[in-house]
Parts: C-alpha cells; structure tokens; sequence
C-alpha cells in the first residue's frame, strides 16, 4: 500500500482526470494519517490492549482497501487513503511491540529481523506486482489482491494470537497532549511539504516545530503523558537509538530518489531497467536482516547497528564521485553497500530500543521508533528539496541542466556523509558507560 502507489498513480490520474494536486494528496494524506497517529496510537494500545488495537487497525485497513478498489471519483479515494492510513498506524504502532511482549529477550533480535526483513521484501515486491497487475487487470487490482492478505492477517490474529498485552492499564490516556502533538506535527508536515507552493508555509512549519516544544513541556508537567519527557532524559540507550534511527533514515532514504533520475535521465535507462537495478538495496536489506537479528541475540545491538551506519556511510561517500560517466558495477556496489548497512543496522537498532523500556512503553517505544522513521524521510526530502532548488531551480533535469543535476546530487551526498558520520558518533554513545 506504500510503495505500490507510485506505480498506479499515473493510471488512476488518466481514470479520475486528476491533476498533479490531487495524485500528490493520495500519497500525502496516507503518511499524514500514519505519522500523526503512530503516538497516540501506541499510547492508547499501551493502556487498553494492543491485541485491541492491531485488530481494529486491521479491520479499519481492510475497509478501507476494499472501498479503495471500488471507489468512482478521486475526492472520494483521498479520504479513504487517509483511513487506510489510520489503519496502517494502528498496526504499525502495535505489531512491534506484540512481538516485544511474547518474545523472550535472548530471541528477541532474531524475531526483530525476520520482521524487517518482510517490511523490506514488501517494499520491494509492492512496485513490481503492481506494474503486472496495472499492465494486465489494471489499477483496481493493487487493492482488490490486497484484501485477501489483509483478511487474512485479520483472521489470524483473532483467531491463533491468544491472550491481550496492556502493561500499562489503568493509567489515564492524554486527550490533550494528543491533540497539541497532532496539530503541532500537521503543521510541521503540512508546512515542509507545501515550502515551495505557498508564501506562508514557513511559517506554518515553524509554528508546528514550536508547538512541539510546548507538547515536551507540557509532557514533562504531565502524570499521565503521551510520551515520557523523562524516559528520553534518563534512558540514553533508548533516547540514542531513536536519534540513529532518525539520522540514518535522513541519510540514505534520499539515495533512491537520487539514483531513480540518475539513471533514466543522465544514463538513460528505461523505468523498468532502473527500477530492476534499485531493487538490489532492498533484497539485500531482506536477506541480511534476519541474520544481523541474530547477531543482536549473541552480541550487544547497539554495537552492530553502528557498524551497519558506519557501512553505509562508506556507500554514501562513494555516491559522491559519481559523475555521467561513472561505470554501472559502481553503482550496484554503492546500491549493495546502503542495503547491507541498512540490513545490519535495522533489526538491532529496533532490538536496542524495544530492550531498552519496561512493557509498560513498548507501545510507545514502537511508535516512536515509526516516526522518528518517518521524520528522518521527511528530513532527506526537505534537504533535496532545498539543494535542487539552490542549483536548479524550476528547471527539469534533462540534457542543459544534467550538470546542475549532478552538482545537486553530490552535494545533497556530501551533507548525508556528514550526517551518516555524526549518526555513527551518536551510536557509540549507546554504549559508552562514561555517557548517562
């Protein structure tokens, strides 16, 4: 449902004669709804059963997907993409932290990486089933499979999951921090997305990030908060690993971006010949994540999360020197290095964090780790957004601005070397004793 959608938007543009605002929405409103709920989301799973809560984000998604497949007008498929986000924040927010509750912590990194390794395995599947079914059932199709597996998923959960987990029941949930954290994050969000199409949206992000400082602080007076001011101050290992996580997602998530107009429009490569060789990350992502999980059960995760940055810090600096006429066996390698680094840092990097917090928060330990995620995404596209604006301008990349386009590129990998590299610093504090 995340990465399908850019394959199907074109069809769904040419069915529903919908502008470029309105293709855009479909994909915005699906991460708004997933990022502003992740949080709460966990939260209330936290204090009312997160079993409760799976199944009704499960129940919500399949609605949601069926309806999708049958919708008839475009304004209509944009709410529905945003329930589809409820849904998926539901599950998200809850699926980690059930695993984290029924797994004993000696095999938690090897249940942390075969979970991983099926985020990346959809991620990679969803734009290739998609492209078949577009080209031979057409669009609809994406959802019309999809809800089968989603009732499926559902089915099992009632079903074999027994028992409920609300370690932190009884305590009262926080309406109004909730609120003041979604409208702050929506006028975050709202405000970098739309930085370049409306005058005030500067100001509008600006407001969001100083709502978030007053969210922290009214969290910190709060006996009863959204999110624990006080566990990010006093547990370093959970505070690190959720700033690696987010540094490392602002590091790399941009480099697909990058090497999708790289190669089709200075190699020129056919679509499906770049998105053949972009599927090299992910795949090794998959393969190598259940067995760093395990790595993470014998030796301490923090530990082999830092080597997985350091790793793709190597892939990020080579992407530096890429020039149009840089061999293809470069560009597999770096591909090759960003999905091992990724590999080996993601399923410690969750094990450190789920490990490092009484049950009572594994909701919120979960929620938090999906969002730093998608700040991070955010982080990289603001970045890009901001260095192809400085070297490009308005202009398209083709073949009088190739030059531009590469200057951009390279100093877009300069900053996330940088970043990479202070990511790396950061996860050396998880296991400094000398660090509180």
């Amino acid at each position: 449902m995340m990465s399908a959608m850019g394959v199907a938007l074109p069809a769904i543009g040419r069915e529903f004669r919908a502008g470029a605002v309105h293709l855009g929405l479909i994909e915005m409103v699906y991460i708004l709804a997933v990022t502003l709920l992740l949080l709460p989301a966990g939260r209330y799973a936290d204090i009312h059963g997160r079993k409760k809560i799976f199944i009704a984000g499960a129940s919500v998604m399949t609605v949601a997907t069926l309806l999708l497949a049958m919708s008839t007008g475009i304004r209509f498929f944009i709410v529905l993409r945003f329930f589809q986000g409820v849904g998926a924040a539901m599950i998200t927010s809850t699926s980690v932290a059930i695993i984290t509750s029924v797994m004993p912590h000696e095999r938690l990194g090897q249940a942390m990486g075969i979970i991983v390794a099926c985020v990346y395995v959809g991620l990679s599947a969803g734009p290739t089933l998609a492209g078949v079914m577009i080209t031979n059932f057409g669009w609809r199709w994406i959802f019309y499979a999809a809800v089968p597996v989603e009732l499926a998923a559902l089915l099992l959960t009632i079903v074999k999951l027994k028992g409920e987990w609300a370690d932190a029941a009884g305590q009262r949930f926080d309406w109004v921090g909730s609120l003041i954290y979604m409208a702050a994050l929506f006028g975050l969000i709202f405000g970098v997305i739309n930085i370049k199409e409306m005058v005030i949206s500067p100001w509008i992000a600006a407001a969001g990030a100083a709502g978030l400082i007053v969210f922290l602080f009214y969290e910190s007076k709060n006996d009863s908060p959204l999110l624990d001011v006080r566990l990010l101050a006093s547990n370093r290992v959970f505070t690190f690993s959720n700033i690696a996580t987010w540094i490392n997602y602002a590091a790399c998530f941009g480099l697909v971006f990058f090497f999708s107009l790289y190669l089709q429009s200075v190699k020129g490569l056919s679509a499906q010949a770049t998105g053949l060789i972009l599927v090299i990350q992910p795949v090794i992502q998959a393969l190598f994540s259940p067995f760093s999980g395990r790595l993470a059960d014998r030796y301490p995760p923090a530990q082999i999360a830092t080597i997985g940055m350091a790793i793709c810090t190597v892939g990020l600096m080579m992407a530096v020197f890429l020039t149009p006429d840089t061999p293809m066996f470069m560009i597999y390698m770096i591909l090759a290095l960003i999905g091992l680094g990724f590999g080996l840092f993601s399923s410690p990097n969750t094990t450190a964090i789920m490990c490092s917090v009484g049950p009572e928060h594994y909701g919120i330990a979960a929620s938090l780790m999906a969002t730093m995620r998608g700040a991070g995404m955010l982080t990289s596209m603001t970045i890009i957004t901001a260095i192809l604006t400085v070297f490009m301008g308005d202009r398209p990349v083709a073949p009088d601005t190739i030059d531009g386009f590469i200057s951009s590129m390279r100093t877009a990998f300069i900053c996330f070397s940088i970043m990479c590299a202070a990511g790396i610093a950061c996860s050396f504090v998880r296991f400094n004793p000398n660090v509180s």
